[in-house]
């Protein structure tokens, strides 16, 4: 008997990693990149305003909020209108707002040096302007502003490439494709990606007992549950599933029918019965496309399964019972690391 850890490696050491194809970023995430995205262009691509505010010089703005001396002659504000405000002994800029700088404007706009433009958040700066003073700093007047905070040059200003710039990595080859890097891939003006794309995986179940749902069954038949029950698992592992559905057991359709899933698939799962002259049967009927070894595992229930490369891509192959309950065990602990491993996941078996 096999322990279920030399089984596994066994498994995962077969696995048969999509060729990578070229995808719109809306199918990309939880694929695996497959290239090194370089960007070409700045991000952001122009300064703009970081907040909803009033673009200034920041030498204008410097007095705002400091404490009023007892002669405001000591100033020299040139053109710009320094005052103390009532009760809080702190001074307060006055400047003229010339102009409103809406996002998305491609207008542009220029100030003077004394001078305020209002802007939204994601707004191109006005030329001359090194600053963004909050709304909440001033009285948010429209002809005339009162600033009561001053700000550094820089402050809440996105500066050309502050985030990415050319030539930089925005997405790995290697790194899973998150809703971030979906995001960043947009930002950068990437429409599609190259990754690696889900395994195919195709489900067959074998059995002349067995009909599919949408039929009666009669005397010694019984429903389909494996194939439909598999193929949602392996689904829910993240593959592009194939359910074959019911192959008939005679040696040369069964052949056929499996050999034709090895061509489209990365992963081949056969659900059947594993006792005796059925499993000689289904492995005599696939022994001109490899090997499938079928043995003890130990693990329960389940102990009893095939695994083998077929075909000549030499896909992975799985033979797994065809008790419902053994199948989906089976394919937990054997199918679905090779799923996750495909994918570029990096911890391929459940969180316990």
């Amino acid at each position: 008997m096999r322990s279920v850890e030399d089984h596994l490696s066994l498994v995962t050491a077969s696995v048969v990693a999509p060729r990578p194809v070229q995808v719109a970023i809306s199918e990309a995430e939880g694929l695996l990149c497959a290239e090194e995205v370089v960007t070409s262009d700045p991000l952001p691509g122009f300064d703009q305003a970081a907040i909803d505010g009033y673009a200034v010089r920041a030498v204008d703005v410097a007095h705002a909020g400091a404490d009023a001396p007892d002669d405001m002659s000591v100033f020299d504000t040139e053109s710009v209108e320094v005052a103390e405000l009532d009760d809080t002994g702190r001074l307060v800029v006055h400047l003229p707002v010339v102009g409103e700088v809406p996002a998305g404007s491609r207008t542009p706009t220029r100030l003077q040096p004394g001078q305020a433009v209002r802007v939204e958040t994601g707004a191109p700066m006005p030329t001359l302007a090194d600053a963004v003073v909050p709304v909440r700093w001033t009285d948010g007047g429209d002809d005339r502003v009162m600033v009561g905070h001053g700000v550094e040059s820089g402050d809440y200003v996105r500066r050309t490439g502050d985030d990415v710039r050319p030539g930089d990595v925005a997405v790995r080859a290697g790194s899973i494709i998150g809703p971030a890097q979906v995001g960043l891939l947009a930002a950068v003006g990437r429409s599609r990606v190259l990754v690696h794309p889900r395994p195919r995986v195709s489900v067959i179940a074998v059995g002349n007992e067995l009909v599919d749902i949408d039929r009666t069954p009669g005397p010694g038949q019984v429903y389909d549950i494996n194939s439909y029950a598999l193929a949602a698992a392996a689904r829910d592992a993240g593959a592009d599933v194939h359910r074959v559905g019911i192959a008939e057991r005679e040696p040369a359709r069964l052949r056929e029918a499996v050999e034709a899933q090895l061509i489209r698939s990365e992963i081949v799962v056969i659900c059947g019965s594993l006792g005796g002259e059925a499993s000689e049967a289904i492995t005599g009927a696939l022994a001109d496309l490899g090997d499938l070894d079928i043995g003890r595992v130990g693990i329960h229930p389940g102990s009893v399964q095939g695994f083998g490369r077929l075909g000549r891509d030499e896909i992975p192959t799985f033979l797994l019972p065809a008790n419902p309950v053994s199948a989906l065990v089976t394919f937990e602990v054997m199918v679905r690391p090779l799923i996750r491993i495909a994918l570029g996941k990096r911890q391929p078996m459940r969180r316990t």
